[in-house]
């Protein structure tokens, strides 16, 4: 990953980028439609309604659509992006802990080993995405000025005047 400063281009020191985390992140949906799929393959009329899928039923069928467990869409206004790196990195590390916590509350409610068990998988790659991202979070913290204690990124406060 590349960070531009006016000082200069250069290459941050970190093993994590962005065409190989967005990579395992589709994986990560894909395992979950998976899931999803697996569990209500087969779903009679009945059980559909019994179960609360009657809504998402007659607009999906039993068709993976990406959204909340509340039924808000998935959709790419839910990305943020700054263009500060560390505004954009903390950002990330947010990302992953609440993707952990929900990986966590799945595990709270659901005791079937075929659902646990790759749920336990994702939920450890959210730690390690969080500890990624908090290495080059420091790497960015690090090549700012040594005496900037609120974390923001000097280069974009300087005045041209």
């Amino acid at each position: 990953m590349y960070h531009i400063t006016r000082g200069g281009l250069f290459r941050l020191k970190w093993n994590i980028s962005v065409s190989s985390a967005g990579t395992e992140e589709l994986n990560h949906a894909e395992m979950v439609c998976a899931i999803v799929h697996q569990l209500t393959k087969g779903l009679t009329p009945e059980q559909i309604q019994e179960q609360g899928f009657a809504e998402y039923y007659v607009d999906h069928t039993l068709g993976l659509w990406p959204q909340s467990a509340g039924g808000v869409p998935f959709s790419a206004t839910q990305f943020q992006s700054t263009g500060d790196p560390i505004t954009d990195l903390t950002e990330d590390l947010a990302a992953e802990q609440k993707a952990r916590t929900t990986y966590d509350n799945i595990l709270r409610l659901v005791k079937d080993p075929e659902v646990c068990d790759p749920i336990r998988f994702l939920r450890q790659r959210e730690l390690v995405h969080f500890q990624r991202f908090g290495e080059g979070l420091r790497l960015v913290q690090d090549d700012l000025n040594k005496k900037n204690f609120y974390a923001y990124n000097p280069d974009f406060d300087k005045s041209n005047c």
